[in-house]
């Protein structure tokens, strides 16, 4: 078996950023994490704040670090797929951005990305290697996950020799609803639906297949991809712990929820305080923000095998 390497895990900074606020630069959306900016007609800046939700609502605290992991792990994984997908990255170096950007770098350093402005598709591209979450609950009931026959007693955590594509849709608010994939051929046409399942199946494989040698399995994760040129590209985030559900490789056992490197602690003391997860949420401890940031970092340690930035 591959050893697992160990990294030490930085002292968490005192510090979050929130929100971004740049000057002379039009805001273009405002997500549940990133700001994204208009850069010019063909490109966008995505700012990755440490902003965390949980049960579709922003919490009053942030993550240290949490918007750098998000933004450097997926930088490190377009990087490394460049040669099989095209993305829409461009660069994480302020020093190449625009020179009204690289005048507040204070705020982008680390956590920016310049990306070329695509057409999304409407659909979130869902594959699943390992038997979890919804897909593990809709098993119960049909033996199959949107649509997708499974065998017979498998139990939660069980790992899918051959990955699934599971579309969903996009909610702005609210939950994604999954679908089956002739709901999502029906939205964005057969042929692009088919080609979308190929690219995102690729793409989950090789990433499981590197990231069980660094002691991480990847349970399943999102993809989004748009047109840009006539060209299907990866956008957004790639193989991230806010995209997927990682679990340390090590004490892997199929039959029981798993332990993870995301919102965990965060989802733990939420439900631990029986909140009815409508706003206001309840202020989280320091401990638990704590804890949550390690795993952040840990996460990109062991994938990339180098610190953060």
């Amino acid at each position: 078996m591959t050893a697992i390497p160990v990294f030490m895990i930085p002292t968490m900074p005192n510090s979050t950023l929130l929100q971004t606020q740049l000057e002379g630069v039009r805001l273009f959306s405002r997500g549940k994490v990133r700001d994204v900016y208009e850069v010019d007609g063909d490109h966008l800046l995505i700012v990755a704040t440490d902003r965390i939700s949980a049960f579709d609502v922003v919490l009053s605290e942030g993550i240290p670090d949490k918007g750098k992991v998000l933004n450097q792990l997926s930088r490190f994984w377009f990087e490394r797929f460049r040669d099989r997908v095209a993305s829409h990255f461009v660069t994480t170096r302020v020093e190449d951005y625009p020179a009204r950007l690289r005048a507040q770098a204070d705020q982008l350093e680390g956590r920016s990305m310049l990306v070329k402005k695509a057409k999304p598709f409407p659909i979130e591209c869902v594959v699943r290697g390992y038997l979890a979450g919804s897909g593990w609950k809709e098993y119960q009931a049909s033996q199959s996950v949107c649509g997708v026959k499974l065998p017979s007693g498998l139990t939660e955590s069980a790992r899918l020799e051959e990955p699934i594509f599971t579309p969903a849709t996009k909610s702005t608010t609210g939950h994604d609803e999954n679908i089956s994939f002739e709901e999502a051929a029906r939205r964005i046409g057969q042929a692009e639906a088919e080609k979308l399942r190929a690219l995102s199946l690729e793409v989950y494989r090789e990433g499981r297949q590197y990231a069980e040698s660094r002691g991480i399995l990847i349970a399943d994760t999102k993809f989004e991809w748009g047109v840009c040129e006539d060209e299907i590209i990866l956008i957004d985030e790639v193989l991230t712990p806010d995209s997927s559900r990682f679990w340390p490789a090590e004490g892997y056992a199929p039959g029981r929820p798993q332990p993870s490197f995301d919102k965990q602690f965060v989802r733990d003391y939420l439900e631990s305080v029986q909140w009815n997860k409508e706003p206001p949420p309840p202020p989280l401890p320091a401990e638990v923000v704590q804890k949550t940031s390690e795993k952040y970092r840990e996460a990109y340690c062991r994938l990339t095998g180098r610190e953060l930035e």
